[in-house]
């Protein structure tokens, strides 16, 4: 987080700088033709597993190649593993600086870059699910969910407009908080939205009926960090996940899903929030718990 992310005591989230978009057709100058982008990720950001987690339901593995930044960031930002093959970066700013060198800020995850012109098109996190779902329609495997249906789009958008604004990034406003009216406001926002989504998975499995959507991709990785991070990190502590007997079957019920469970890497997310926010956590310790049956039967799917 930067100094200039935090005004007035509030968390204010930093502009996308990449807005370009790829599209079927071509019309934007970056058609979405297979083999031509590349993502860049994180385990341990919740953004970015949208990302893991749409490309996986897809089937878009073979069309948009993906690499995995380390877990832990410093002020020289994420870094590689190793040197990216594709790329040759060894840190993701040296792709934000090659394609803007005037950029200030935090380079965040997830980015797409473009092989063809060498430079990132997109780090815009809330379109670049929506753009694997809608302009990469050809390359979807046979018999892939249609996670954004057209006759529910409204309806999708806006419940992830409160989601968003009060748990996705709620839980991040009542982290970085620095005076106690912004921190309240953020904790009560988060929690009356958490009810409230208690409530409505009483009498549906999804968040809008039998199948998984984008609001529930977008839900997920919120719920996946919350007892191990947001809980005691970020003090979102009025009630864990386990106290939702709802929303934490169905978080469970979404974990079952390979596409879920297999991109929630809880060793990355716990070493990333813990090590790398000192500003919160000055000594870098990375506790050991919480003990959580992930894979304890959600009894959803009837």
């Amino acid at each position: 987080m930067s100094v200039q992310e935090v005004e007035g005591g509030r968390f204010v989230r930093q502009a996308n700088r990449f807005t370009d978009r790829i599209t079927a057709d071509g019309s934007s100058g970056l058609p979405a033709e297979p083999g031509r982008y590349r993502l860049f990720v994180s385990y341990a950001c919740p953004w970015a597993q949208r990302s893991l987690i749409v490309r996986r339901l897809l089937g878009l593995e073979d069309a948009i190649s993906v690499a995995v930044v380390d877990p832990i960031r410093d002020e020289r930002g994420w870094r590689f593993p190793d040197r990216d093959p594709v790329t040759g970066a060894v840190f993701l700013s040296e792709l934000y600086l090659g394609t803007d060198p005037s950029f200030e800020g935090r380079y965040t995850v997830p980015c797409i870059w473009d092989t063809e012109t060498e430079r990132l098109v997109t780090n815009d996190f809330p379109n670049i699910t929506t753009m694997m779902e809608t302009e990469f329609t050809v390359h979807h495997r046979p018999g892939a969910p249609d996670l954004y249906p057209e006759a529910l789009r409204p309806e999708i958008d806006e419940l992830n407009g409160l989601v968003y604004t009060t748990v996705n990034n709620g839980v991040y406003k009542s982290g970085f908080a620095t005076s106690q009216g912004a921190y309240e406001d953020a904790f009560d926002a988060l929690f009356t939205t958490l009810d409230r989504l208690e409530e409505r998975l009483a009498d549906r499995r999804y968040l809008f009926g039998d199948e998984i959507t984008e609001a529930d991709v977008r839900l997920y990785p919120t719920l996946a960090r919350f007892d191990a991070v947001y809980y005691s990190h970020f003090k979102c502590n009025l009630r864990q996940l386990t106290d939702y007997p709802n929303l934490w079957a169905y978080a469970r019920d979404l974990y079952s899903i390979p596409a879920f469970g297999e991109t929630t890497n809880f060793d990355h997310i716990k070493r990333h929030y813990y090590v790398t926010q000192r500003n919160i956590n000055p000594s870098g310790v990375v506790p050991k718990g919480p003990l959580v049956e992930w894979t304890a039967p959600h009894g959803r799917d009837g």
